[in-house]
């Protein structure tokens, strides 16, 4: 019998009251396909920290996800976050997705340790687990972070995250599996045995894709460039295109023996949910309209791996 697929989402947090119905709608559509947990984003430079926090504990009042919120090391000192993540253990959140985090002016610009702050995405690690018993994930990049010397350097970072306590790792989207498990192979081989899931990024506008593939080190193949040619202006085919390309994808890792995958979903459910459909997942119930959610209602969801 093959093994449960298991799902989770990512999405970030809202900077405009429209933005904040896209979210809910997307949560309300993705979470009756029972994710594992869902992850919301903290911006470069914890620019939406208050953001991250207030749509983080809304999923714990208003839901029964089970959240996991992003926190970086940006500009913060060490009291500064320590005192985030024991707001956040306060708030019944019981997982963290602990990272290094960007520059304050960007993917791409130097970065530089506040003084008085974490340095490092395993120091930070480190820091969660000091003050309470959380989940921590991390993050993994099979073709290497854009400031790392090395794809070794990286494996370096991320057995220095497991020693200091992370039990999952989620990977910067890919295209090209066999990039992911040439890399899954090397942190096998080092004996690193936690989770590797496969981050996935299921292409709503290609020339916006690319322009973040280039700053955060993600190949983008010729074949999916020639697949979007001609539909800049085309929403329609290019969704069409989108779906395929990203079930192509998924369906051949599952035929390889993937089972978790951690979707970034945009705050856009559509493709996603189509995704999970042809994985075999079906929604526990129907969806809950966003009326009932801003009305208190919980949004259902069963067990992971249910």
């Amino acid at each position: 019998m093959a093994a449960p697929i298991r799902v989770s989402f990512e999405f970030f947090p809202p900077k405009s009251e429209e933005m904040e119905k896209s979210l809910w709608e997307a949560i309300g559509r993705l979470a009756p396909l029972s994710p594992n947990f869902v992850s919301v984003t903290y911006g470069a430079g914890g620019s939406t920290r208050e953001r991250t926090h207030s749509t983080v504990k809304r999923i714990v009042n208003e839901t029964a996800l089970t959240p996991a919120a992003h926190l970086t090391c940006v500009a913060a000192t060490k009291d500064e976050i320590d005192n985030v993540i024991q707001a956040y253990r306060d708030a019944g959140v019981r997982h963290i997705v602990a990272l290094r985090g960007d520059p304050t002016s960007g993917i791409g610009a130097k970065y530089a340790p506040h003084p008085g702050g974490y340095q490092h995405a395993a120091d930070l690690v480190s820091g969660i687990k000091r003050i309470a018993d959380l989940e921590v994930s991390v993050s993994a990049y099979p073709e290497k972070h854009p400031d790392s010397p090395s794809v070794q350097a990286d494996i370096d970072m991320l057995q220095a995250k497991v020693d200091a306590g992370a039990t999952r790792a989620m990977t910067q989207f890919f295209f090209e599996n066999d990039r992911y498990f040439d890399y899954l192979d090397k942190v096998r081989a080092r004996g690193i045995d936690i989770p590797i899931v496969p981050g996935i990024l299921p292409v709503q506008n290609f020339k916006q894709m690319k322009s973040f593939a280039e700053r955060c080190g993600t190949s983008v193949p010729r074949w999916l460039a020639e697949r979007f040619d001609g539909l800049d202006d085309d929403v329609a085919t290019r969704k069409l295109i989108a779906a395929a390309v990203a079930a192509e994808q998924v369906l051949d890792l599952v035929d390889r023996g993937v089972t978790d995958f951690h979707f970034y979903t945009m705050n856009r459910a559509d493709l996603v949910y189509a995704i999970c459909h042809l994985l075999g997942l079906r929604p526990a119930r129907a969806e809950v309209p966003l009326s009932s959610l801003s009305q208190g209602a919980r949004v259902p969801a069963r067990s992971a791996g249910g």
